[in-house]
């Protein structure tokens, strides 16, 4: 029997809506469906799909909306203005609405619809059942005022990452480097009021201890690997990662291969010459645990198709349903059954049930 899987992190909307694809198809119909394009660097390498999630046995995920806000002047790619930004982050909400409609996914958003959504997929057939998310925000710069931080929780939006790469109108993120001001604090301190859980993946240094030191309410960082085994701002050194324990913190491991082993270089390297396989996902984890002292901190957070799939990611990763696979790899370093389910699933659910109780 296959273990139940929660991934804390999907990009799906954004699949959908900015890489045209058809997520209620099979992953192999979305690769045929894509042959000749090259508008996007993970075109035909697709892994994740709503079927195949199903085949996976992973019932629930944290599902994103994400847009971002660029000055002039910005390398990034994101929108002109913040409207734009959050009329973005509504078409993609209005696409996970269609799936719910069409029964495809169910939106889990307290902690009764928790229960029932993990009754159902640990004690019946999973063949035809919708796949539970958590709605998150990733990058907060869609958030024009503290009002539409309200209508977004309306919604269901039950998690928020201030940043994503570069700076933001909240925090700065990846690769960049800067104080959250009083516009984040104002942020936090709404997000503490509707008890939105904070993500501090991709918060840079100074926004992260920042961020820690002024939201009292519950944090996870939803896809995240370790700096002292692949150096890089975008991981957590082991200080913030002993932190986040603290404070009850569920880490995800990322599957984005150059996160994985050290000097991958982007659209050169591949995952069999740079000998990147699940394991290297299971020594973040590991190291995570480590630290932790237990299994009680690490989960999985995959990123699958976050704009990078089978050109960058595990080598004996295929689709999001090889994660299967993972529980064999961790029995094989001694973990337990009861870690196994730690790691796979009951961390992430452990911590929503304290945080919606």
């Amino acid at each position: 029997m296959s273990n139940f899987i929660f991934d804390a992190h999907l990009d799906l909307s954004m699949n959908a809506m900015e890489w045209n694809r058809d997520l209620t198809q099979s992953v192999s119909d979305t690769r045929e469906r894509e042959k000749g394009m090259n508008d996007k660097p993970d075109r035909t390498h697709g892994t994740v799909s709503l079927p195949e999630m199903r085949n996976g046995n992973i019932g629930i995920c944290v599902a994103t909306m994400i847009a971002r806000y660029v000055k002039p002047g910005s390398k990034l790619p994101g929108w002109n203005s913040q409207e734009q930004a959050w009329a973005q982050t509504q078409g993609q909400l209005a696409w996970y609405k269609a799936m719910e409609d069409k029964g495809e996914m169910i939106q889990i958003n307290n902690a009764n619809k928790l229960k029932d959504h993990l009754e159902k997929w640990l004690n019946g057939n999973t063949k035809n059942l919708p796949v539970g998310y958590i709605l998150s925000l990733e990058g907060a710069d869609s958030i024009l005022n503290m009002n539409f931080l309200e209508k977004a929780y309306e919604n269901g939006l039950r998690a928020l990452g201030p940043a994503h790469y570069g700076p933001g109108v909240y925090a700065y993120g990846t690769d960049s480097d800067g104080t959250i001001g009083n516009k984040g604090k104002e942020l936090l301190k709404e997000m503490e009021r509707l008890n939105i859980i904070l993500d501090a993946t991709h918060l840079c240094d100074q926004s992260f201890w920042e961020a820690l030191e002024n939201f009292k309410g519950h944090v996870w960082a939803s896809h995240n690997n370790c700096r002292s085994l692949v150096p890089h701002n975008r991981q957590f050194s082991d200080e913030q990662i002993k932190v986040l324990v603290e404070r009850g913190a569920v880490i995800g491991g990322a599957f984005d291969a150059w996160m994985l082993t050290p000097g991958w270089i982007r659209g050169k390297s591949t995952p069999k010459e740079e000998d990147v396989y699940l394991s290297n996902v299971i020594d973040h984890i590991d190291h995570v645990c480590q630290l932790a002292g237990n299994s009680l901190h690490s989960g999985l957070g995959t990123d699958l198709d976050g704009a990078f799939g089978t050109e960058q990611c595990p080598a004996d990763l295929d689709t999001i349903a090889d994660l299967q696979k993972i529980p064999a790899i961790l029995k094989a370093r001694g973990y337990s059954e009861n870690d196994i389910d730690n790691i796979m699933y009951k961390n992430w659910i452990r911590f929503l049930e304290n945080a919606w109780k």
